[in-house]
């Protein structure tokens, strides 16, 4: 009679779980009241998508959504009022730039949506990362991303993200990392004189990081002169399409992190460029070059995420 119940009770659990929306809320409202609480309870290998909402407020957790997780959307009630938030750093400890995640993804196939992920160690604490995401398929709708060095840091050769009407923020090297990411209609947002991103692109990857429509805006009193990037890696793969870019970018455009030899290898483009950021082809470094509109026509959803296993995101 005991195991029965048992078995009775463990099944009841599961069809919970694999029904309705698991609810977060720091009420009580809900059936979890941390993000982390929720992400353990739902399903491993789930193979369809499984929901987490997210009520409003402030949750203070270090969190990890492992690769057993799969399919896995947390999906916040307003985006600027839904904050996942943490405040590690490098130095802090042993901790170092892979580990002051405030968030990690390792579980293919996330989504999230409405949120705020936010670092808050300090402009001073060196790297503290806001966002980590190492696995493929990733997906983020309407998210801030928040944070000072290294906010966002995607971190997996051969993996794809996609962000769509995303605002991310920092001072230096603040987008970095060896995926094929593309930010689509997004805002990035300059806190001080540094680099935008920092790729580290693998030789054989076609697309590192592609700006398509994106508005790279500043805070006017601190960040006058910042690079569109610098190379992390020697095949630092970036590109800019139609993007509006602030008075705030120099006209070189972009830096080589002291590294003349990365030079020859860097692989940074534009393609019509506005705003007052937006330099001739002659005042750009001579390493880096436009886009024909043949070329730009390239850079579409279907090539950039094509892999082995073709992709495409939902928006």
């Amino acid at each position: 009679m005991k195991y029965f119940l048992v078995v009775i009770l463990a099944w009841l659990t599961l069809s919970r779980v694999r029904g309705a929306e698991l609810v977060v809320a720091q009420d009580g409202s809900g059936q979890f009241r941390t993000v982390q609480e929720a992400i353990n309870a739902a399903p491993s290998q789930a193979e369809q998508e499984v929901v987490i909402r997210i009520r409003r407020g402030v949750y203070k957790e270090k969190l990890v959504v492992p690769a057993a997780k799969t399919h896995l959307t947390l999906l916040g009630d307003e985006r600027d009022q839904t904050i996942l938030t943490f405040d590690d750093h490098s130095g802090k400890g042993s901790l170092n730039t892979y580990t002051s995640y405030s968030v990690l993804v390792q579980g293919a196939d996330f989504r999230a949506e409405n949120l705020t992920f936010r670092n808050t160690a300090g402009r001073t604490a060196g790297q503290a990362v806001a966002l980590h995401v190492e696995a493929d398929r990733c997906t983020f709708r309407n998210c801030r991303i928040l944070g000072d060095q290294d906010t966002l840091f995607l971190a997996t050769a051969h993996t794809r993200q996609y962000f769509y009407r995303c605002f991310v923020e920092g001072t230096t090297d603040f987008i970095f990392g060896s995926s094929t990411a593309v930010f689509d209609h997004c805002t990035i947002r300059s806190k001080k004189n540094s680099h935008i991103t920092a790729a580290a692109t693998p030789a054989d990857q076609a697309y590192g990081f592609v700006f398509r429509k994106c508005r790279l805006t500043a805070d006017t009193a601190l960040a006058t002169n910042v690079s569109l990037g610098r190379p992390w890696q020697p095949y630092a793969q970036v590109a800019y399409l139609r993007t509006y870019m602030g008075p705030h970018i120099r006209p070189a455009g972009w830096d080589n992190w002291k590294k003349p030899e990365s030079e020859e290898t860097a692989r940074y483009v534009e393609y019509r460029s506005t705003g007052p950021g937006a330099a001739p082809a002659a005042t750009r470094v001579a390493w880096a070059r436009q886009l024909s509109a043949r070329e730009a026509r390239a850079y579409t959803l279907r090539r950039l995420f094509a892999g082995t296993e073709p992709w495409k995101p939902k928006r």
